[in-house]
């Protein structure tokens, strides 16, 4: 009878000793995959040289895309350039379409009821471009004038604003400048508004070709647009502007496509 009672208790205690050894420890979840990282579509007209333009090799280039660029990095993001239609850029945005307005964007009273602007970043203004042998030499010269601008652009509020735009013949709209300058070359028009930044840019690219008048419609400033709802993308684009006016690499974005600073 003992012996069989030690051999059960012998038998049970190899048994849990077993179950101790064979026991496995319970499989360690999958470390989590770190998030992906922030993505930033930025909408524009890839036809705006030098705010934003597809060089010889059809890459996107230009300052604004370059400020675009350099605020993205800092902000660990990833950025998208998406052209698209200027003029439909509001529904772009606010459709959720594209996440920022980037692209000589000018701050206007009317585009703030639908756009979230931060502080602004450059000065512009609307310049009137006429060929080098054009008798216009000032704003009230444009009565009877057929005047181009590009569709949906700041231009189109300011000449309309003005009192000269009673006079003009026609206000033929583009869907971008460099059309609207072919057809001031071959005498379809008699003038061109545009923003002085791009004015100046095809200006000079072609000297004897064009000339500024002194007048123009106005001063104006740009800024980057968002979601008037996104106010955390706006205010981390509004941190990182501010850094990069302060450290001074804005600085040596504006020098290196303009020459100088002209960071506002």
């Amino acid at each position: 009878m003992k012996k069989s009672i030690s051999l059960l208790l012998t038998t049970l205690a190899t048994g849990v000793l077993l179950l101790g050894c064979g026991k496995q420890e319970a499989p360690q979840a999958a470390a989590a995959k770190p998030a992906a990282a922030t993505r930033i579509v930025v909408g524009l007209d890839d036809n705006f040289p030098p705010m934003g333009f597809r060089d010889k090799e059809n890459k996107l280039i230009g300052f604004d895309i370059d400020l675009a660029r350099e605020a993205a990095k800092r902000l660990g993001a990833e950025v998208e350039f998406k052209p698209i239609d200027w003029n439909a850029k509001e529904a772009e945005l606010n459709g959720k379409r594209v996440d920022a307005l980037w692209n000589g964007l000018t701050i206007t009273e009317k585009r703030k009821e639908n756009i979230a602007f931060t502080t602004p970043y450059l000065e512009n203004r609307q310049i009137v471009v006429v060929v080098a042998k054009s008798p216009l030499k000032s704003k009230a010269d444009l009565a009877g004038k057929v005047v181009g601008l590009q569709e949906g652009s700041s231009a189109v509020e300011a000449v309309e604003k003005d009192a000269v735009a009673k006079s003009i013949k026609e206000l033929k709209k583009y869907g971008d400048n460099v059309t609207a300058l072919m057809d001031l070359s071959t005498g379809r028009l008699d003038a061109l508004v545009v923003d002085e930044v791009v004015g100046r840019y095809y200006v000079a690219k072609k000297p004897g070709e064009y000339v500024v008048l002194e007048e123009n419609f106005g001063t104006e400033e740009y800024g980057v647009g968002v979601r008037k709802s996104d106010t955390e993308l706006l205010a981390k684009l509004q941190k990182t502007m501010d850094e990069m006016k302060k450290d001074g690499s804005a600085a040596r974005i504006s020098t290196t496509w303009f020459g100088k600073d002209i960071i506002k």
